[in-house]
């Protein structure tokens, strides 16, 4: 049998290292994967109305497939984002790739709505790619600086998110929706790939492949930092999914009647995430997360009344779009830094962090669907309201 020095040398050698680039190229190339793999979740959400008309229903029986992205990506999120601690990332980013791939050109050759929602949920499970290399970058950088490397990857999945709806309702309006979900496919290959080829190739850890995930529950229990980071930004990133899923419905509704398109370019607002994120990583770096945290509550609080009131007055959309997009990134980078440097397995803490946030987010949204075709817009910011007093007020009470 070997012996514990030849187990342990043979643990610390990697299988295959290859020769990442330069730092500030190696961290630029996992911002645009990032920004383009987290483009996929949101591919539906400014569809919707082109979707609906493509299979004769109404936009608003069709919002739940919104809520199916973002489920699917929880879903992956929990088993495949704790293989970062223990698989082989290269292999593993490959792997998700072509599965992305699959279900994204699945989804554009989707002859119905249930069809659609399955290779959507597919999809969404395996485009997990962003959460697997923040984690890597949170390694790698200086301690000095790691938020602000964490937020440049960050930036990079805002800006994606951004480009889905401004790009997809654009493209979806002149080419139709199908054809988003297919240039999506090919954009999401072509930069998985190429992201895997800078990966180390190597298995950090021996043991059982889903050893983070059976770990998860022990880990969030005795670590109250990570379970305070994953309960606030599931309040926040829900409060957030519930307005900007539902967004589309009311400025393409009878209030505003925008076009597919028109509505699209207001996600540029979101552009405010891709520019606080740097911010924030400083913030973070030098303030700690706590008070940046409190302080992005505070904003999204503001934005709420902001969001009602836009329901008839354009201009308090333009201001609300800017402060919640503002809270929920400054939010994000501060909760998943400390996350990232609570537990000794980053992977695992980063797995229930981001699921904890895209399970809040895929519930407020589901509920915001409902509460648009019952109550109208106001019940769509009464979810966000009661999400962000949940995730404040459930930390706020737990020493």
């Amino acid at each position: 049998m070997p012996s514990a020095t030849t187990t342990a040398a043979r643990a610390a050698t990697p299988v295959r290292q290859t020769r990442t680039p330069a730092p500030g190229l190696f961290l630029t190339l996992l911002a645009v994967c990032s920004a383009v793999t987290a483009a996929n979740i949101y591919l539906a959400a400014p569809l919707l109305s082109l979707m609906a008309r493509d299979f004769g229903s109404a936009p608003s029986a069709l919002a739940w497939i919104a809520s199916v992205a973002q489920l699917g990506y929880a879903v992956g999120l929990l088993f495949f984002a704790p293989l970062g601690d223990s698989a082989n990332r290269r292999r593993l980013v490959t792997g998700l790739t072509l599965v992305t791939t699959i279900g994204l050109a699945a989804s554009a050759a989707a002859p119905g709505a249930a069809t659609l929602a399955v290779a959507v949920f597919v999809a969404s499970a395996a485009t997990v790619i962003p959460q697997l290399l923040v984690p890597l970058v949170a390694e790698r950088a200086p301690a000095e600086r790691r938020a602000r490397h964490v937020a440049a990857v960050i930036a990079g999945l805002f800006t994606g998110i951004v480009a889905a709806r401004v790009l997809g309702g654009l493209a979806g309006q002149a080419f139709g929706w199908r054809w988003v979900f297919g240039g999506a496919a090919v954009l999401t290959l072509v930069l998985g790939l190429a992201t895997a080829l800078v990966l180390p190739s190597q298995r950090r850890r021996e043991g059982p492949l889903f050893a983070g995930l059976v770990a998860l529950p022990s880990v969030l229990r005795h670590s109250p930092d990570l379970w305070r980071a994953c309960v606030r930004q599931a309040g926040m990133f829900g409060a957030w999914s519930a307005l900007w899923t539902s967004l589309a419905l009311l400025l393409t509704g009878p209030e505003y009647g925008l076009s597919t398109a028109t509505a699209g370019l207001f996600g540029l607002f979101g552009l405010t995430a891709s520019a606080v994120a740097p911010l924030a990583g400083g913030l973070v770096d030098r303030f700690g997360a706590a008070r940046v945290v409190r302080s992005a509550y505070l904003l999204a609080a503001v934005s709420v009344p902001l969001f009602w009131l836009g329901g008839h007055v354009l201009g308090a959309l333009f201001a609300a779009a800017i402060a919640i997009h503002a809270a929920l990134v400054a939010s994000h980078v501060a909760n998943q830094t400390l996350a990232l440097t609570a537990t000794s397995a980053p992977a695992t803490a980063n797995t229930a962090y981001v699921v904890a946030g895209f399970a809040g987010g895929a519930t407020a949204s589901a509920l915001a669907g409902f509460a648009y075709s019952h109550y109208g817009w106001g019940g769509v910011c009464a979810v966000a309201g009661v999400w962000l007093v949940l995730g404040w007020g459930l930390t706020a009470v737990r020493r």
